[in-house]
């Protein structure tokens, strides 16, 4: 295809030079070209020594292509045409190319390029972006030419200009213009502003703004799952260095789970797990339960990444705090103990708390959520109680050794007492952590007693106030052990009655002396399983065989021991 018009001026006079660029064929005059044009008279001189001949010469290698060697030929033949920021950095590409770059008149196509990128092309900051961009598709000409390093070089000068003096509003209006470019692009512009020493605020907001227009609109079209990832991938590896420029915490978790959704390489997936965990004490419960949803953002199916999110936090708070106590310990000072763990402990409950609604959960992934965090990191278990509570409610068919690995995760011995007097109560748990629970408050209420008995007095509380609430604490403890003690002589008089009917079935086989023996020693391995429930000695184990069983050995008669009313145990 012929891409020639009237510009060409000598159109009578037989075109002696033909130029091939891909589909289309410029035929032109060497008279014309070969002046201004270096490439092209070498390559003529080369090609024939007949000054008359017709030369083809084949220029697909062109940067720019057939549009710009078009612009360099109406140069050449003095017609008219455009430079604009679009066009620009190729027409520089081409003229330094074919050799245009002195010139006796103008001094070459390169020095006009060179002086409307100075003037114009440069001067504001939707051109530099267009200059910017159109780089893309001409490196490395471009590179080695200095025009991307001119243009994003311009482009965080406006940045930082726009920071300290803002010209239009609303404030971060030119996050909006670096959409157009591409992420390797923007990294350019990102290294411009860190050479410039642009605060990390403006970094972290391009960086934020840029990947947040991005994602957006990738996601949004209909793209295959190749396309996203790839592209998503290539975003998170410009981002700049968290310990350079700290990145905030939803928008982390954001690309975070867009990742995982998008099934992103593993070294993609543990970096951002590993920028999420160093500003999860910023972070939110509902930013950090985000990652454990699907795509569709309905079920909890990255419970494993939330976990080693908030294992990569954990490490790190060690590591932090090992340095502290080895400063510390140099100094002689005493080191003290961030809070951030304690928030990252309450957040975790939380985001327990809302996984545990999720019926699919098996209690692996709940356990390996809830138990992330250490045990003393909290200074009560009263979320993480709840936490337990709701995954019981919602998992109601969990045997009693599941349901035991379930409450592993606290310590009954941390509840306050609201949540103890409600465990007590509690239904779903397994009746170890219910005694337990028990146990403790009566450890404490002894302790009170004997601190009392001892002189102990508290000067921040009245005599009458504590009486009070030492009443009401032993009233609440006496109406407990008195349920429990209840229902275990319900227990025992259960099984009397079912050995009773047991004795009535049997005959004459009764009066001989042998099944006595066996009857007591059915009720003994009765009463030694329930006595395993008993916590007041290690391992929840306690050998209650020498303790009668109801039998009255003079008469072998069975009856109900009424239990003793004890201030301050359990049966």
């Amino acid at each position: 295809m012929e891409r020639i018009s009237q510009w060409v001026s000598s159109q009578e006079i037989p075109a002696d030079l033909i130029i091939r660029i891909a589909d289309s064929v410029f035929p032109l005059h060497k008279a014309v070209m070969v002046p201004k044009c270096g490439y092209i008279r070498r390559a003529v001189t080369a090609a024939s020594q007949d000054p008359a001949a017709t030369v083809e010469l084949d220029l697909s290698a062109l940067p720019g292509g057939a549009d710009a060697f078009e612009k360099a030929a109406r140069y050449c033949y003095g017609a008219n045409f455009e430079i604009t920021a679009r066009n620009a950095a190729a027409l520089r590409c081409a003229a330094a190319f074919l050799d245009m770059q002195q010139h006796p008149a103008d001094g070459g196509l390169a020095r006009r390029v060179d002086e409307f990128l100075a003037q114009a092309g440069l001067r504001t900051l939707s051109s530099a972006v267009a200059v910017l961009r159109s780089c893309e598709a001409l490196l490395p000409a471009a590179e080695e030419l200095g025009i991307v390093r001119r243009s994003a070089d311009a482009v965080a000068l406006k940045i930082c200009n726009e920071e300290m003096f803002p010209t239009r509003s609303p404030p971060g209006w030119w996050t909006a213009e670096l959409e157009a470019l591409s992420p390797a692009s923007f990294q350019r512009v990102l290294k411009a502003l860190g050479c410039r020493r642009a605060g990390p605020e403006v970094i972290a907001t391009a960086a934020t703004a840029y990947t947040e227009l991005v994602l957006a609109d990738v996601l949004a079209e209909p793209r295959d799952r190749e396309e996203h990832r790839a592209v998503l991938e290539s975003v998170v590896a410009v981002l700049p260095s968290a310990a350079d420029v700290p990145l905030p915490a939803a928008f982390l978790c954001r690309l975070l789970h867009a990742a995982v959704t998008t099934e992103a390489s593993a070294k993609t997936c543990r970096d951002l797990e590993l920028r999420v965990a160093a500003v999860l004490d910023q972070s939110t419960a509902g930013d950090l339960f985000s990652v454990a949803l699907d795509g569709a953002g309905e079920r909890v199916t990255n419970a494993d990444t939330v976990r080693r999110v908030i294992a990569a936090f954990i490490e790190r708070h060690a590591s932090a705090a090992d340095g502290r106590r080895r400063r510390a310990s140099l100094s002689g000072a005493e080191h003290g103990s961030s809070s951030a763990l304690e928030k990252v402990a309450r957040l975790v409950d939380e985001v327990a708390a809302e996984m545990a609604t999720e019926e699919a959960l098996p209690v692996s992934k709940f356990v390996g959520v809830a138990g992330a965090v250490p045990k003393d990191a909290r200074a009560t278990h009263d979320c993480l109680y709840r936490a337990v509570d709701v995954y019981l409610k919602a998992h109601p068919a969990l045997d009693e050794i599941e349901r035991e690995k379930v409450c592993s995760v606290m310590d009954p011995l941390r509840l306050s007492h609201q949540a103890r007097l409600h465990a007590s109560q509690n239904r779903r748990l397994p009746l170890q952590a219910v005694l337990s629970a028990l146990y403790y408050d009566q450890l404490k209420l002894r302790s009170a007693a004997a601190d009392g008995d001892g002189g102990w007095v508290d000067d921040g509380q009245s005599a009458a106030g504590r009486a009070r609430a030492q009443a009401r604490a032993e009233a609440s403890l006496a109406r407990e052990n008195e349920a429990l003690r209840a229902e275990l002589a319900q227990m025992r008089a259960y099984l009397s009655g079912m050995q009773m009917q047991h004795s009535k079935g049997s005959g004459s086989r009764a009066a001989s002396p042998a099944p006595a023996a066996k009857k007591a020693s059915f009720l003994g391995s009765v009463s030694r399983t329930l006595s395993r429930l008993n916590p007041f000695k290690g391992g929840w184990a306690k050998d209650t065989s020498s303790i009668a069983d109801g039998r009255d050995r003079r008469t072998g008669s069975i009856h109900v021991v009424k239990p003793k009313r004890r201030r301050f145990s359990i049966g």
